[in-house]
């Protein structure tokens, strides 16, 4: 059996195009894989350690691009934060409230993570102004579900359309604690209000309608935030002037970039694949069950947890999926693994419904549209509905073009959709893989036998 034949071309204007060619004998995927550490949790761990006081040590920091945005913004603000690697990141702490006033617009780059966290910190320093903005893409994300509930808080902030794009200007106040009921699970939303909520007196509670990642509760309490938890009602409250102090983090691997990979080993016949140190958070693993239900082989070996946070080793075995239906609560714990999913889909038996998810439009792309285009360039049949898709699957893959749209997400999840497409795809802007994992192609290229 002959490997694929996986090429990177960079072009011109410094886009680059993924082509894999699939043998047609077919291939089969082997081996351990390493995977980048948590994406959320290296944002978190990089704010928490630049508000709290004294040093915070990091290992297996991601490497993406985002988190190098949240870095620079916080080094912006007075924290110093040693040069990013995976072994050590050093941050000194200014302490909650010290941010310095930066000389320049602060830049989130492509990261939602880092502008809607970071509001809340910024909307809490009074006497202090800041101007936030980011990528093309990021400046046409809606930013009003975290700007409305600040300033319910008696934040000032101003932005294009009614306050709702960026570049956001903001002014920094003396917030008033507020209740403040979500109508999305969002963790986004409720850290914002949280991190807003540690600089403000008295309490401030959040609750949504359902349970989103927790990655924020676990570290603020790690870093020594008083906070309480109702799991009953999905609240959570932190207790203001607050001081955090540094510690050491050890970052699990993303459970999202093992998503890929779960995905490949289960659809590509003959694959058997251990993907090590994922995190596997409850608040995280709707991949896991979603991938249950559709008949996968997953086992999860050498449990454990590391600084708080469960961690496994996850095997997975190819075998023949069957459709299902993913919608309701689950949708928050695998939101961002819903591309990956849809290719999932296109190669189980029957028609495989996704509702509940039209958060998926206001990501990096429309991330709906996007999947359904490209896959359907190259044979399948997904219908978009208005807030998720439609999957017939059983339809032979054929290779095609096809194109990222600049997201991370649908680059990667079109490059395993490839590895069981007959012929030769070409992905274009394949770089937007680096936003999250850097080393993707190398290790697609290492697995493929």
């Amino acid at each position: 059996m002959l490997a694929a034949i996986i090429t990177l071309q960079t072009q011109e204007n410094a886009s680059q195009n993924l082509i894999i060619q699939r043998p047609p004998s077919g291939l089969s995927l082997q081996g351990r894989i390493s995977i980048p550490g948590d994406k959320s949790i290296s944002h978190r761990a990089l704010m928490l350690g630049a508000i709290a006081e004294g040093e915070t040590e990091i290992q297996g920091l991601l490497l993406g691009e985002d988190p190098r945005s949240t870095a620079h913004c916080f080094q912006a603000l007075g924290a110093e934060i040693s040069e990013l690697n995976t072994q050590l990141v050093r941050v000194k702490g200014i302490g909650l409230g010290n941010f310095q006033e930066p000389m320049d617009v602060l830049n989130a780059g492509n990261s939602g993570t880092t502008i809607r966290l970071m509001l809340g910190l910024l909307a809490s320093h009074p006497g202090r102004f800041f101007t936030v903005t980011g990528d093309d893409s990021l400046r046409s994300r809606p930013m009003s579900r975290v700007v409305k509930p600040l300033q319910q808080m008696s934040a000032e902030i101003w932005g294009r359309k009614g306050n709702t794009l960026a570049p956001l200007a903001v002014q920094g106040q003396a917030l008033k604690p507020i209740h403040y009921h979500s109508p999305i699970a969002s963790a986004q939303v409720k850290s914002c209000i949280l991190l807003a909520g540690l600089n403000t007196e008295g309490k401030t509670t959040v609750t949504e309608p359902a349970l989103s990642r927790d990655h924020s509760e676990r570290m603020l309490k790690a870093f020594g935030a008083e906070l309480s938890i109702d799991p009953e009602t999905n609240s959570v409250t932190v207790t203001g002037n607050a001081k955090l102090y540094g510690q050491k983090v050890v970052v699990p691997g993303d459970i999202s970039s093992a998503a890929f990979w779960l995905v490949a080993g289960s659809i590509v016949p003959g694959s058997e694949l251990v993907v090590e140190n994922v995190g596997v958070n409850p608040t995280r693993t709707g991949i896991l069950e979603a991938l249950a239900m559709m008949g996968a082989d997953i086992q999860l070996e050498n449990q454990r947890e590391v600084a708080g946070e469960p961690v496994a080793d996850v095997r997975v075995r190819s075998s023949q999926l069957k459709s299902c239906t993913i919608a309701g609560d689950i949708i928050p714990r695998l939101i961002d693994e819903i591309p990956i999913l849809a290719v999932a889909a296109t190669f189980a038996e029957g028609t495989t419904i996704i509702r509940d998810a039209a958060e998926l439009r206001v990501k990096e792309s429309d991330r709906i549209t996007a999947m359904a285009q490209q896959l359907n360039k190259m044979g399948a049949k997904v219908t978009e509905l208005p807030d998720g898709m439609e999957i017939v699957g059983g339809t032979a893959l054929v290779g095609a073009e096809v194109d990222s749209h600049t997201d991370h997400r649908i680059g990667m999840s079109l490059a395993i959709a490839a590895l069981n497409a007959n012929g030769t795809t070409t992905i274009h802007r394949a770089e937007a893989a680096a936003i999250s994992y850097p080393n993707f192609t190398s290790t697609l290229v290492e697995v493929c036998r």
